[in-house]
This record gives C-alpha cells, sequence and structure tokens, in this order.
C-alpha cells in the first residue's frame, strides 16, 4: 500500500509538472493572455478540470514555484543550527541559491523571457505583487517563530520588509544586466553583491533584536 502511495504521489507531482511546462512554454510564446485553460489542457492531455485540480488559478500554471520559495525560508529559518541566527540562515541560503544555480538565483536569456511573459501581461504583473507580499508576510511570521516568539512583532515586519525589497532590487537588477548583454555571471555578482550589502545593514540596525 505504501508502494502504491509513493507512485500515485509521483504520478500528481508528474502532472502538475507537465501541465506547468506546457502552460509556461505557451504563454513564453504566444503571451499569457492569448492562451486558455482548454488550449493547455489539450496540449498537456488531460482534461480541463484536471488543470483546474491541480492550478486553482490561471496565474498558478505560471508561478509554479511559489510554494517552493517559502518552504526554502521555512526551512533555513525553523531547521538551521543550533547558534545560527536567523539572518544568517537566510544569508546562507542566499548562498546557497546562487551556488546551485537554482531558478530563483538563476540569470540567463530564458529567465528574462520568463520575466517578459510577466510584465506583458496585466494579470501577471498583478499575481507577482500578490505574491511577494505573501512572501514578506510569511517571512515577518516565520522570523517570529524562529526566535521562539508567538506574537506579531513590527520589528520582525520591518525586518522583512527591507530583506523582500532588497531581493526584489536585487534580482532587478540581475535581469537587467542580462538584457544589456552582461554574462550571467556577472548579473549573479550583482545580485549577491546588493543583498550582501542589506544583510550587513539590516545586521547593524537590528543588532538588538533577536533576529541577528
Amino acid at each position: 500500500m505504501q508502494d502504491e502511495g509513493g507512485l500515485r504521489e509521483r504520478k500528481k507531482r508528474e502532472t502538475r509538472k507537465r501541465i506547468s511546462d506546457v502552460a509556461t512554454a505557451l504563454f513564453m510564446m504566444r503571451g499569457f493572455d492569448a492562451v486558455t485553460v482548454l488550449e493547455v489542457a489539450e496540449a498537456a492531455n488531460v482534461s480541463k478540470m484536471t488543470v483546474f485540480n491541480y492550478f486553482p488559478r490561471k496565474e498558478d500554471m505560471f508561478f509554479d514555484r511559489d510554494e517552493e520559495s517559502r518552504e526554502l525560508i521555512r526551512q533555513a529559518l525553523l531547521e538551521r543550527r543550533k547558534g545560527t541566527s536567523p539572518l544568517s540562515a537566510l544569508r546562507s541560503l542566499v548562498r546557497r541559491l546562487v551556488e546551485e544555480r537554482h531558478p530563483f538565483a538563476k540569470f540567463d536569456a530564458g529567465i528574462a523571457g520568463f520575466w517578459k511573459t510577466v510584465t506583458d501581461s496585466a494579470a501577471l504583473t498583478m499575481r507577482a505583487r500578490e505574491m511577494r507580499g505573501e512572501l514578506e508576510r510569511d517571512l515577518a511570521e516565520l522570523l517570529v517563530a524562529s526566535a521562539g516568539g508567538r506574537k506579531p512583532d513590527p520589528r520582525a515586519k520591518l525586518l522583512a520588509g527591507m530583506i523582500a525589497s532588497a531581493g526584489t532590487v536585487a534580482y532587478a537588477e540581475g535581469l537587467r544586466r542580462v538584457r544589456a548583454g552582461e554574462s550571467s555571471a556577472r548579473a549573479r555578482k550583482a545580485f549577491v553583491a546588493l543583498l550582501e550589502r542589506c544583510f550587513r545593514s539590516v545586521a547593524a540596525g537590528f543588532a538588538d533584536t533577536p533576529y541577528v
């Protein structure tokens, strides 16, 4: 039974990935607003209902790794080594993602094309802003939890806002450099440099908090 359950879960993951991959390719080729959910379903060889079972909103097919980003932050903060501060854990996470060339810290023509598809669609742009806000709120809550707190802390909200804003600016700078013809390595270097500047600043500004 365990093997059957594991097989079902694997098939679900494969189906979800296939739908997202097909949808992303269509959206980047023709534009998000020009592609219907039915067209995605037909191209992925599934029913329209199956698409909605995996992705309640059309935008979710394009931003299918949103949950992964939250899980990475959750693991970094709540499963960090003893003696490691929350801020140090986040800093280490960024370095690891860059070293691994993870899609969240990757800069190349494909990623630039992905985000052009976003900026060309009002719906995707709005969803990206919503996700950024949700991530910031989650980060604030996780910072509090990582320090053993239970009540909302305005200091955690401020720190989360600063880190999230720095991430947005740093990522945009990496994309700008790629679009300008610079190498992926230079784009990554600029991305890391801006985030490191943020980490140094908040380390000093929040030294009297349990997050540093």
